[in-house]
């Protein structure tokens, strides 16, 4: 392998960790499936070390990493926590699973086209969907409406204007 390949390697096995966690979701398995989200949440950064101390980032990898975060941290974690808990609330579950994912959508979209470096603008999505996925190993006694209004919160906070520094 091509040593200057080995950052778009690491993003797509963190697509494959959101991937499996989907699939771990649709065989009800939750607490499997949040940890591979959490998997993909260390692989995302990772990736982004690697290009940079090897030279290698490039306009490819920052498009891919977006794909992957999207599965990874919009689509896995949303689905997972519609099926562990806000399939019950109906209406209400289906409107935060998808605004979680299409706020996480449009916040990677800016953050493609902002191109700041000194600090972020909403919260990351990955820091959104690994809080989704520590939400279903902890609070397993949340009532539902709480577990909405926290996805609804984090989706949000996604797309504000608000500035949160990069560690």
């Amino acid at each position: 392998m091509r040593v200057e390949l080995l950052p778009s390697v690491i993003t797509s096995v963190n697509l494959l960790a959101g991937m499996a966690a989907l699939i771990y979701t649709l065989q009800d398995n939750y607490h499997l499936g949040a940890a591979m989200v959490l998997l993909a949440a260390v692989l995302d950064g990772l990736d982004g070390r690697v290009a940079r101390k090897m030279g290698t980032s490039s306009e490819f990898g920052k498009q891919l990493d977006s794909l992957a975060d999207l599965v990874s941290f919009g689509v896995a974690p949303a689905i997972l926590v519609f099926a562990w808990q806000l399939a019950d609330l109906g209406m209400l579950g289906i409107i935060a699973t998808m605004a979680f994912v299409l706020c996480g959508a449009l916040r990677l979209a800016r953050f493609n086209v902002l191109n700041i470096s000194d600090y972020f603008v909403g919260i990351p999505i990955t820091i959104a969907g690994s809080l989704v996925a520590l939400l279903v190993f902890w609070a397993s006694s949340l009532p539902g409406a709480v577990s909405a209004f926290i996805v609804g919160l984090l989706a949000v906070m996604m797309v504000s204007r608000l500035k949160f520094p990069k560690i």
